[in-house]
């Protein structure tokens, strides 16, 4: 496996890029201080990133049921589904007391995330482990767990020490430790975690901006990202995720402006909740589906259409041309 200061190749644009998420976390500081309700805004968009984070991974609660857990209400669903969602939560609530680079703290959270959930929380695993696809075959065989403790501390040595733009690294950092796969499960959790918390020792705004949201509306993007970065030989180079991910962060960073700012239906726009996911699916995706939307939020394909039936009742949204081969229009 190589070391971190050959994990990935420059990209010229990357430069670019990062002077765009600059100013775009300008803009987010001033519509901060413009939002009526900045508090409620941000709590929104960690329980956001909680229950994207969990339906990555497979976790079947809906975007409201997850609200309801974590606000402390009762909730019918699997047992399995509701733990992981509040061990997440716990995690989260944690970030500021977390440093990215310290092991102790990587594993504290790697127990929160599973605690009562896995064998080995807050552990790293003692067996051999394989990502394969949905015909089993083998994707990506993580590190020989013997060699899992250094080469995690390799990685938090690097991450402290480099002077890669605290973009690249946290995206490096997300990459690699899915590539070690340093736990038996709940590696994705801890990667989009661990990654969020170095941003977040950057610029304390990241704590609370849509990351994994993003992640989640494009994860067959985000699982190409991560296979492209590396091979069956170990051979490794992260430079097509970090691409990947400085998108995410960048459309991450324009939807908390538009729901600072109460565009297309912010939080104080007057629109429900599920209008305002669906107006965040179509401005991801203009030629999106009604059953796409329905599978993306977890509901019901009639409760989207209801939506989507008051949000053009509303004048809001719009088709243009046909339900076949039209698209979606803000107006």
């Amino acid at each position: 496996m190589k070391t971190m200061n050959d994990s990935f190749t420059n990209n010229p644009l990357w430069h670019e890029q990062i002077g765009k998420i600059y100013a775009l976390l300008e803009r987010v500081k001033i519509s901060e201080e413009q939002s009526k309700d900045v508090l409620h805004l941000r709590r929104n968009n960690r329980i956001l990133s909680i229950g994207s984070t969990t339906a990555i991974e497979g976790n079947r609660l809906t975007v409201q049921q997850v609200f309801d857990v974590i606000n402390g209400k009762t909730v019918f669903a699997p047992l399995h589904d509701i733990k992981e969602v509040k061990n997440a939560f716990a995690a989260y609530e944690q970030i500021a007391d977390l440093n990215p680079y310290n092991v102790d703290d990587f594993l504290k959270a790697h127990r929160l995330i599973t605690e009562n959930l896995v064998v080995e929380s807050g552990q790293f695993r003692t067996v051999g482990v394989a990502v394969v696809n949905s015909n089993r075959e083998i994707l990506h065989s993580g590190a020989d767990f013997k060699q899992v403790p250094a080469l995690i501390e390799e990685l938090f040595e690097w991450g402290k020490a480099t002077d890669s733009h605290a973009l690249l690294k946290s995206s490096a950092m997300h990459f690699m430790i899915e590539h070690i796969h340093p736990f038996r499960d709940g590696n994705g959790r801890i990667g989009r975690l661990w990654q969020t918390l170095v941003l977040t020792k950057w610029n304390e705004i990241f704590e609370w901006l849509p990351v994994e949201t993003m992640i989640y509306h494009n994860q067959t993007q985000y699982y190409e990202a991560l296979q492209q970065s590396h091979n069956k030989d170990a051979e490794v180079d992260c430079r097509p995720f970090i691409d990947f991910m400085l998108d995410v962060i960048e459309n991450a960073m324009y939807q908390y402006i538009d729901k600072s700012e109460n565009k297309n239906g912010g939080l104080n726009g007057g629109l429900n909740f599920t209008e305002r996911e669906i107006i965040a699916l179509i401005k991801e995706n203009t030629q999106i589906k009604s059953y796409e939307i329905a599978q993306k939020l977890m509901k019901p394909i009639r409760t989207i259409d209801n939506n989507i039936r008051q949000l053009k009742g509303k004048g809001i949204i719009s088709r243009v041309g046909s339900k076949k081969t039209g698209y979606w229009q803000i107006n």
